[in-house]
């Protein structure tokens, strides 16, 4: 089924990971995919794998986000799946972290919400979907500023939900678990083995999420099948939401 022929999408942080994976099923369902990174090498290979559009984007620079999703766009389908964590606990945290946390995490996607909302309401259609966390839902223990993010992320995206309703837009949040990604795997370099354990033991199915489980909840909330889906978060984490 190829639900998204037609549609234009545009996705953040979508050269590697859970946001590669995005641009993937995106395509794969028939959409043409902007991808958004810094990493222009990893963005452009996958553009050529895909038949996208590959933009460098430093989704910290606000401005540069607004002016980047007006001129590529208008699209169909928002996704702001960028992202960052740093571990440790809060008060071993300074002032700059929490910025640039934000920054990354929340500011991000009110900047690109801001400049594709317009377009949409003018269609008088759209799809938005944030990539969470459930850290969001649940606080994170060595991660407080990354979960506040996250959680105002969820409110953030249910506040634009009730706004755009009567515009035929959806606005939704995808909340992953622990996911087998590059910068899970880097965070269990420096934790070891037992994190490791500690990541998958939190899940009620015991392993770690894939990338393109995550995509396929996008996907769906992206699709015509989830038209009267809105202001939801939807747990992608094994169960760490019940």
């Amino acid at each position: 089924m190829r639900s998204l022929v037609g549609q234009r999408a545009f996705v953040t942080g979508g050269s590697k990971g859970i946001g590669a994976a995005i641009v993937r099923r995106l395509a794969a369902e028939g959409a043409k995919v902007v991808i958004a990174a810094q990493d222009m090498i990893s963005a452009e290979q996958l553009a050529d794998e895909v038949g996208g559009q590959a933009v460098r984007l430093d989704v910290t620079d606000l401005r540069r986000v607004q002016q980047v999703v007006s001129e590529t766009g208008p699209f169909e389908i928002l996704i702001n799946n960028a992202g960052i964590d740093q571990h440790g606990f809060f008060t071993q945290s300074t002032p700059d972290e929490w910025r640039y946390l934000l920054a990354v995490n929340l500011e991000a996607v009110f900047a690109t919400t801001h400049a594709a909302l317009p377009a949409m309401q003018e269609a008088g259609y759209g799809r938005i979907i944030n990539v969470g966390s459930e850290a969001g839902r649940q606080g994170s223990r060595g991660g407080s500023v990354y979960a506040a993010a996250k959680g105002g992320v969820i409110a953030f995206t249910k506040s634009i939900a009730r706004e755009n309703g009567r515009y035929g837009i959806t606005a939704n949040v995808v909340a992953p678990g622990p996911v087998d990604t590059p910068l899970l795997r880097k965070a269990v370099e420096a934790g070891g083995e037992r994190l490791l354990a500690a990541m998958k033991g939190s899940t009620l199915l015991a392993r770690l999420g894939e990338p393109d489980e995550v995509a396929a909840a996008v996907a769906f909330l992206a699709s015509p099948d989830a038209a009267f889906i809105t202001g939801e978060t939807l747990g992608v984490s094994g169960g760490m939401g019940c």
